[in-house]
C-alpha cells in the first residue's frame, strides 16, 4: 500500500463544511462519506477527513480544540499559480470563510490564509523553486 496523508478535523456542521470546501472547489470521495465522516480530496495521496465532533471524540481521549481561540495545526496546500491563491481565497470569503493574517510575497513565494466555518487555519501557497534564493 503506498502512504497517502489523513489530515483528520473535528466539525460542527458536516454539511455546512462540506458545502464550503465544495466552493473552493474540493470534491469528496462518497465511498469514505456518511453522516459521520466525509473524506475531502485535497490530491492524489492526500485527504482531509471532516469528522462531526461526537463522532471526532471516539478516536481520542483529548478535549477537542477550540480552534477560535487555539491553534490546533497549520494546513498548507500548494496551487499552481498565485492567481490560483487569490482565487481560493476570494472563494473562501464567499463561501463564509474568513482571510486570516497578511499576504506574504517573498518573490518565489506567494501566500495566503483563511480561517473555514470551525475555524482551523489554512495556507494556501503557490512557490517557484527555481526563483528560490541560494543560502
Amino acid at each position: 500500500m503506498e502512504t497517502k496523508i489523513f489530515l483528520n478535523l473535528p466539525v460542527k456542521e458536516l454539511n455546512k463544511s462540506m458545502q464550503f470546501f465544495t466552493q473552493l472547489g474540493f470534491s469528496f470521495n462518497p465511498k469514505f462519506t456518511d453522516d459521520k465522516a466525509a473524506c475531502m480530496i485535497i490530491g492524489d495521496k492526500s485527504f482531509s477527513m471532516l469528522i462531526t465532533e461526537e463522532f471526532y471524540k471516539t478516536f481520542t481521549h483529548k478535549t477537542i480544540c477550540d480552534a477560535s481561540n487555539n491553534s490546533e495545526v497549520l494546513i498548507s496546500i500548494s496551487v499552481e499559480s498565485r492567481e490560483k491563491v487569490d482565487e481560493m481565497i476570494a472563494n473562501v470569503v464567499k463561501a463564509g470563510g474568513s482571510e486570516y493574517m497578511e499576504t506574504k510575497d517573498y518573490g518565489w513565494m506567494y501566500h495566503r490564509c483563511f480561517l473555514d466555518l470551525d475555524h482551523h487555519h489554512w495556507e494556501v501557497f503557490y512557490m517557484d523553486e527555481s526563483q528560490m534564493p541560494v543560502s
